[in-house]
């Protein structure tokens, strides 16, 4: 474990204590990698994806990094994580079988395979620890480049803690903005657009960001030719190299299996961004794979018998070793002794990590099979074939959880003794609930601060009413509220700072609050999202602005594979409450009027979404999430910024309840559920319905995730017996959705007197122009003609069709 020292005097005897601590450190990483392939080609782990061939510059990455500093990696980072002291050789094979027990996994109890790392942020009761005092890494993610844009953030965030004053809470996060985030990457995965974007993002930026290429040339079986320009990454972003008349990065170039060389280029590196804030590239190339890419393959497939050769020859612990004796560090007797020793004891790790994963499920096996002979003595007509059931699982000598289910399970079918049936049924249900909360549990926030613990408030208006604001008014002063109230609060986008956001919505708020916490930033919205995810994690409080709803495409993928699963993958270790604002629905044109919700909600479980019809509502959504410890998406109107609203007292304060749907118009003949935009047709289809007898009831559902939580949709159908879910998304999009909550979890089909229905925009995308609109999207026309339909089949005599 490297440790912090103040005093840098440093005698041979203590250079030759550390050199062959950090060499035991790298043996002891390369036999976990050798003896975990074989853990996964002798079956008892599901896949492999190591660290070999990556040691020593992860050895020397961990010299320079400090308490308080953040990794944002790759998978092959495991080196690292033992160098600072957060991965044991115990934990490396735990994670491999997937132990659901955060005590042995501590990465993420066996929610992700191998090679995915993380440290915990937070209590256990959802509360930050200390991060100035510890080592920091955020959770990894497989998908390649991914963990760039959340790199960003991480960096930003110390540039926000040493140049904004008055954040109350900086103490528990930064000592004056010193910390420096670390990101590793493959050489190959360097071809994503995601790598581009936040290496030109932390340029314009300057953020104490350090950035490892782990260079081995090859990216699975494809060769850096085909990857990148001139195969060499460092080469073609050499533009990027700051010089007197321009900021850029520092760019360093370094062989992978020097030590010495890395020791010193990581120093250098740590302190030039740890003091300057200067972004740093370090290409570390000469780097080799061992036992190839993962265990799905052999690299001896695609690499010639030359380029094995030399990846013997220069693999990093062989090159290690050697200079190690020619300084005399240690003799080559020590070493093979040495070597030994640790091989033995990963050995025992691997034994004992094994044991405490498969031994409770034995143990659970044992009782599990003692209660089915029981079941089977006492069987009629089936007892041969449970015998045969049990004999089969008595014969598995490393069970899974899953296999004593499915025999449980499978046995269930076969018994006709009451009695019997009870206990196998009680068994089955008490180990699934146990089992399943260890696969299922922190998709969202545990804590005392989740969204369901803040109380609604009601906007306040003056008796003699101010006059009507117009609403991205509303939005503006409740911005300036919030700003004020919480110090810690940040907003950044496409035109947000010098404009205000393209409606107007953030006027005077830079010039107020200035450029750091109100700002601009490029067209790059993977990047704006990454930014906030990352600043989050270190306790700021970001909104993240992508300008209009259908640009979220961009950012979907970071979006759903990071900040949706980070309280589930960490296991409730790690929290990012980042709010994302943006605008959509109605509007004109393919681009700027779409509403892929249907697309969002299935994409973003772990993230709320919130769909106000107008901005009061939107405000209080705002109001709300500051005092809560989870992300969400807030999706206001794009045609509402001019529409007028009334002027409340108490901005800042009045809080829209997450997941509570809102009656807008009381009636008994049918139910009308919408959201947005949309609500305003409906309302008026509702009125003009009213003039031919047909009273409707219009609920506006104000979230999509989560979904009337109090379930007072059905209560509405109860009364009306009749539904109609209106949405501006494609036909089977977010409708499809909202009926699954209402007709399933809701049980509302109990109540239907007709068949429930769905009024969609087309299959299209919306054309432009007033028309493409009318024509695209449901209109208050085709509102109201549904809704008379439906109550026509109900009562053609009163409703006589509209259509002969």
């Amino acid at each position: 474990m490297i440790k912090e020292k103040n005093n840098t005097t440093l005698t041979f005897e203590d250079f030759k204590t550390e050199v062959l601590n950090d060499y035991r450190i790298a043996v002891t990483s390369r036999e976990c990698s050798l003896l975990g392939r074989k853990e996964v080609l002798t079956g008892k782990a599901k896949f492999g994806i190591f660290g070999d061939g990556k040691e020593v510059p992860q050895l020397a990455m961990a010299k320079a990094f400090k308490n308080g500093d953040f990794r944002s990696g790759y998978y092959r980072d495991q080196t690292f994580m033992m160098a600072i002291g957060e991965l044991d050789a115990k934990q490396f094979f735990a994670g491999l079988y997937g132990h659901t027990d955060l005590a042995f996994d501590p990465m993420s109890a066996g929610r992700q395979m191998g090679g995915h790392f993380v440290t915990h942020s937070l209590n256990e009761d959802g509360s930050w620890k200390d991060l100035t005092k510890q080592k920091n890494s955020s959770s990894d993610i497989s998908p390649t480049a991914g963990q760039m844009p959340r790199l960003l953030g991480l960096a930003q965030a110390s540039k926000i803690y040493r140049n904004v004053d008055g954040i109350t809470i900086k103490d528990k996060f930064s000592v004056n903005g010193n910390e420096v985030a670390w990101g590793t990457i493959g050489n190959a995965s360097t071809s994503e657009g995601l790598f581009f974007e936040t290496i030109n993002a932390a340029g314009v930026l300057q953020v104490p960001m350090v950035m490892s290429v782990w260079d081995d040339e090859y990216g699975i079986s494809v060769h850096a030719k085909h990857q990148t320009t001139k195969e060499n990454i460092s080469e073609i972003l050499k533009g990027y190299q700051r010089d007197e008349d321009s900021k850029g990065y520092e760019i360093f170039r370094v062989k992978g299996w020097d030590y010495a060389e890395l020791v010193s280029t990581y120093e250098r590196a740590g302190a030039i961004a740890r003091e300057e804030h200067i972004p740093v590239l370090i290409h570390v190339n000469e780097l080799t794979q061992p036992q190839g890419h993962s265990t799905s393959g052999s690299h001896e497939r695609y690499k010639s018998a030359e380029r094995l050769a030399w990846e013997r020859d220069f693999d990093c612990i062989r090159q290690m070793r050697l200079w190690m004796i020619a300084i005399n560090i240690a003799s080559p007797e020590e070493l093979a002794e040495l070597d030994f020793e640790l091989k033995k004891e990963v050995l025992e790790a691997k034994k004992e990590a094994w044991n405490s994963f498969i031994n409770p499920i034995i143990d659970e096996q044992k009782n599990l099979l003692a209660l089915l002979e029981q079941i089977a003595e006492a069987s009629i007509n089936h007892k041969e074939r449970i015998k045969k059931l049990i004999s089969e699982l008595a014969a598995i000598k490393a069970p899974l959880k899953k296999e004593l289910l499915v025999y449980a399970r499978k046995i269930l079918r076969f018994i006709e003794v009451p009695n019997s049936k009870v206990l196998l049924s009680n068994w089955i249900t008490k180990f699934l609930a146990e089992t399943q909360e260890k696969f299922s549990s922190n998709l969202h926030s545990e804590s005392e601060q989740n969204v369901y613990s803040v109380q609604k408030v009601l906007p306040k208006y003056a008796e003699n009413a101010k006059p009507d604001l117009d609403g991205r008014m509303i939005l503006r002063d409740n911005f300036d509220a919030i700003f004020a109230k919480y110090p810690e609060t940040l907003i950044f986008g496409e035109d947000v700072g010098n404009i205000g956001d393209v409606n107007q919505g953030l006027e005077g708020m830079q010039e107020k609050y200035g450029e750091l916490r109100v700002a601009d930033v490029g067209i790059r919205e993977a990047t704006i999202i990454g930014q906030g995810i990352g600043m989050a994690l270190r306790g700021l409080r970001p909104i993240a602005e992508i300008q209009y709803l259908d640009y979220l495409l961009y950012a979907i993928q970071i979006m759903s594979d990071d900040l949706a699963t980070l309280q589930y993958r960490t296991v409730g270790k790690q929290k990012a409450p980042l709010i994302i604002r943006t605008r959509g629905h109605r509007l004109e044109g393919i681009w700027h009027s779409g509403s892929p919700m249907g697309m969002i909600i299935n994409a973003i479980r772990g993230i709320h979404v919130l769909v106000p019809r107008d901005m009061t509502q939107a405000a209080g959504f705002y109001n709300t999430l500051l005092e809560c410890d989870e992300p969400a998406l807030v999706i206001e109107c794009l045609n509402g910024y001019r529409l007028k609203e009334k002027t409340p007292l108490n901005f800042g304060e009045f809080k829209t309840p997450i997941g509570v749907v809102e009656t807008l118009r009381e009636g008994s003949d049918i139910t009308l559920v919408s959201y947005g935009s949309t609500l305003r047709l409906v309302m008026q289809a509702a009125n003009e319905l009213a003039e031919k007898g047909i009273d409707c009831e219009v609920i506006d559902v104000q979230s999509l995730l989560p979904f009337d939580i109090s379930k007072d949709i059905v209560k509405s159908i109860a009364k009306t017996n009749r539904l109609l879910v209106i949405d501006e998304d494609v036909p089977g999009g977010a409708s499809a959705f909202i009926l699954q909550q209402i007709l399933e979890e809701q049980d509302a089909y109990k109540h239907l007197d007709s068949k429930p229905q769905t009024l969609a925009a087309k299959a299209h995308r919306p054309a432009y122009g007033t028309d493409g609109d009318y024509f695209s999207k449901p209109s208050a026309e085709d509102i109201y003609e549904k809704i008379y339909d439906m109550m026509h089949e109900v009562n053609p005599s009163k409703f006589p069709a509209l259509y002969q």
